[in-house]
């Protein structure tokens, strides 16, 4: 009986590797633009795994701006018109100079649809929508149908308040109502 043998393979030639060298400090890279505007994580809140964020102030921290809450409570249209005005000024790339419109034609159709049909929360979800969007904020059309229908002046204060964020992080003292307020107080000083 004949036993067929094989020669082993050949050993692996394995190539010297030579270590590059480099002679200089690495240079700085631009920071990353996410588009017009100022800073949308002012505050640095970390991002999950989605990319998301939660807010800034929670839902219920809206009394810490007691102008704009109250103004949410029995205005909700004047909130809403300001805050839609501001996110379309902010998404050109600079603060709307007056803060936002007080009066506009985001407020009337806020106005309308609430006082007609008790639908304002409609247009108020997809104004929170997109402010979600813009901030990278952790939600859901759900979330934003619910907070906008059952807790209008929370969820329009919250809103006002990350806005605002970003407008002082471009300089603009930011256009929520107690700034609107501050601004009538200091008009309505003498000047010495």
């Amino acid at each position: 009986m004949e036993s067929s043998t094989t020669a082993p393979p050949p050993p692996a030639i394995i190539e010297p590797q030579t270590a590059s060298v480099t002679n200089q400090q690495p240079v700085a890279q631009p920071a990353m633009n996410a588009g017009p505007g100022g800073s949308r994580n002012a505050k640095n809140i970390p991002y999950n795994a989605s990319g998301e964020r939660e807010w800034s102030f929670g839902l219920f921290e809206c009394f810490e701006d007691p102008m704009t809450c109250l103004f949410a409570w029995f205005l909700p249209c004047t909130i809403y018109g300001k805050n839609k005005t501001r996110l379309q000024a902010l998404a050109s790339g600079a603060p709307h100079p007056q803060g936002g419109e007080l009066v506009g034609e985001d407020t009337i159709t806020y106005a309308a649809l609430n006082c007609c049909c008790g639908l304002g929360w409609v247009v108020g979800m997809t104004n929170r929508a997109e402010t979600r969007a813009r901030y990278k904020i952790v939600g859901g059309a759900g979330d934003d149908c619910f907070l906008s229908c059952c807790c209008a002046p929370c969820a329009l204060t919250q809103q006002s308040r990350e806005i605002e964020l970003e407008e002082q992080s471009l300089g603009h003292p930011g256009g929520g109502m107690s700034g609107f307020a501050n601004n009538v107080n200091n008009a309505a000083k003498p000047t010495a």
